[in-house]
């Protein structure tokens, strides 16, 4: 049985080291090439001095109409063809060598990078142990002076001759963020560029080739679906090359970012950061609501909620048996298929809604198979799609409603989890239901959940949604509400402030009040011993004999009653 990544986690597969394995897959290097003789005789010379068999590679260089004409150089690998692409751009040429290559894995190869001698094997080391992988190098830009071919076809080490360099700073950026991808299966396709990627074969038949329509950011539109088809994305610090000179986002970003993000937005849902607008539609929907018409009343119910909701990009796959209606002129009431009929005609025209006859395969990264008669709240779909990225699951499977007749789910998949889970299981096109599920909580995880908890209701028990007008009414006035509160409480706040500024008064009041009791109190107690000391010495100066009164005499005072005292007889002289 293949091994079971769960999301981007490559690290539970163990690579054998460099020079002690034995390969038995072939790679054809594709190298699509625009002019530039004498960079792509470089980059011939460093696949000519590979590791990997020879008998196992061969490459295909793609003329796209460069003037002169490309040539063969004398030092490149012995499999090496050269074809003519004419149409111009970087996806057709790479398509036309994909047609043309005979490898089950196909290594994508810029023509202006020289890769290290141990580039391919590090790459293919990987995909001996998995079908589903896509490997990328890690490349240095440098502005040395070319070498010879013969020069780099005889090297042990290219950085001797192309460093010093700069390295790929975003990808190592985004490597290093996410440790080394492992963390975040979302985002891990943007690992897929073109300059030294490579990819099994059959990935590639699922995911389908290289979009030609666009004109930059083919690279990350692939690797999107690549994920979408259940790739695991793994950077290899072992793969090395030199690109030779500054790459173009290098030269001109800023340009070259304007013109990717206008078309990749409508591609790669996953962008969301490119999808601000809060009500138009895209290509490519973020979710996908899959629901088989029923009467309708309950189908209206449900397609109108989610059309509704607070997720504008969604689209809506109305599965029916259309091609069996048949219109009733004469007494269209007694139609037998005229609830059919009234929910084909309520939506032929609605662009968000696809009327088909079985679910038909889309990118959208997440599918929600909704049951008709059942109603999203407003935020649900929201909160439900928040619930499956923040826990990385591949399915949220979600309890509607339990009777004696049995139990009604919905569900939402994530469409990368379900085609990893058809990649790792053996035989799966006769797996159930419940093996595909064991298979997608295994490589990404599963989920249930109680629907009344995310606001799913039976329509019975909703009230219609607010038109749009409604809805900005009802923000304008919430808007001025809060304007209105926010003006109170700067207001409130004002006020506050006043009364700590009136506190602060008071208190400073109290402290200076303190002070003054307690120099009264002070002053009190000074006049009481001071009374009290007066009382004492009068009452002891009218009562000799009271005790201790010599002790309040003053010096030098005779006390009467001491016969010991100089001074006249009280009977005169003698």
């Amino acid at each position: 049985m293949t091994r079971r990544i769960r999301g981007n986690d490559y690290t539970v597969l163990d690579p054998p080291p460099l020079g002690a394995w034995t390969p038995s897959l072939r790679v054809s290097i594709v190298v699509p090439a625009y002019n530039g003789q004498d960079k792509l005789d470089l980059a011939l010379a460093g696949l000519a001095a590979q590791t990997y068999p020879e008998e196992l590679l061969e490459v295909v260089v793609v003329d796209n109409g460069s003037s002169p004409a490309l040539r063969m150089p004398e030092i490149r690998p012995a499999d090496t063809r050269l074809i003519v692409c004419d149409t111009p751009g970087r996806a057709n040429a790479r398509n036309a060598g994909l047609a043309a290559a005979t490898g089950e894995i196909i290594h994508w190869l810029d023509s202006d990078v020289v890769a290290d001698r141990h580039e391919v094997e590090a790459h293919m080391r990987w995909h001996h142990l998995a079908s589903y992988l896509v490997v990328t190098s890690y490349l240095r830009f440098t502005t040395a002076a070319l070498p010879s071919p013969a020069v780099v076809a005889g090297a042990d080490d290219l950085a001797k001759l192309f460093e010093p360099a700069e390295p790929h700073e975003w990808l190592v950026d985004l490597v290093e963020r996410t440790n080394g991808l492992t963390e975040t299966p979302n985002r891990a396709f943007s690992l897929h560029v073109g300059g030294a990627t490579s990819v099994n074969r059959g990935l590639i038949e699922a995911a389908g080739p290289m979009d030609e329509e666009l004109i930059l950011g083919q690279d990350t539109e692939m690797g999107y679906r690549l994920a979408q088809a259940g790739a695991v994305f793994i950077p290899e610090p072992l793969a090395r090359g030199f690109h030779l000179g500054p790459s173009m986002r290098m030269r001109d970003k800023q340009p070259i970012d304007r013109v990717s993000h206008a078309l990749i937005g409508d591609r790669v849902p996953q962008y969301r950061w490119l999808r601000a607008h809060p009500s138009r539609q895209w290509k490519v929907p973020y979710l996908e609501v899959a629901v088989r018409a029923e009467g309708y009343e309950e189908t209206r119910a449900t397609v109108d909620a989610v059309l509704a909701g607070t997720v504008p990009d969604v689209s809506v796959l109305l599965t029916g048996p259309w091609d069996t209606m048949e219109p009733e002129r004469r007494a269209p009431l007694t139609n037998p298929r005229l609830d059919l009929t009234l929910i084909h005609g309520h939506y032929a025209y609605e662009g968000r809604v696809r009327l088909t006859a079985a679910e038909a395969e889309r990118l959208a990264p997440f599918r929600l198979r909704l049951p008709a008669g059942w109603v999203p709240g407003e935020d649900t779909l929201a909160r439900l799609l928040d619930l499956a990225v923040e826990g990385g699951h591949g399915l949220v499977g979600i309890l509607l409603a339990e009777t004696a007749d049995g139990v009604t789910t919905a569900r939402l998949e994530r469409r990368a989890a379900f085609a990893r889970a058809a990649l790792v299981m053996e035989r799966h096109e006769e797996a159930s239901s419940y093996e595909y599920d064991e298979a997608v909580d295994d490589v990404y995880g599963a989920l249930w959940i109680d629907g009344e908890t995310l606001g799913f209701l039976p329509a019975s028990e909703t009230t219609p949604g607010k038109g749009r007008r409604m809805a900005y009414r009802a923000r304008l006035e919430t808007e001025a509400e809060v304007v209105k509160l926010t003006k109170e409480v700067e207001r409130l706040r004002g006020q506050v402030g006043k009364w700590r500024e009136e506190a602060g008064r008071w208190r400073k009041s109290a402290v200076d009040l303190r002070r003054e009791v307690g120099g009264l109190r002070r002053e009190v107690t000074a006049l009481k011993a001071g009374r009290l000391r007066s009382v004492i010495k009068r009452i002891s100066a009218r009562r000799p004999g009271l005790p201790g009164a010599a002790a309040t005499a003053g010096p030098g005072t005779a006390t009467p009653a001491d016969p010991g005292t100089e001074g006249p007889s009280p009977n005169g002289p003698a």
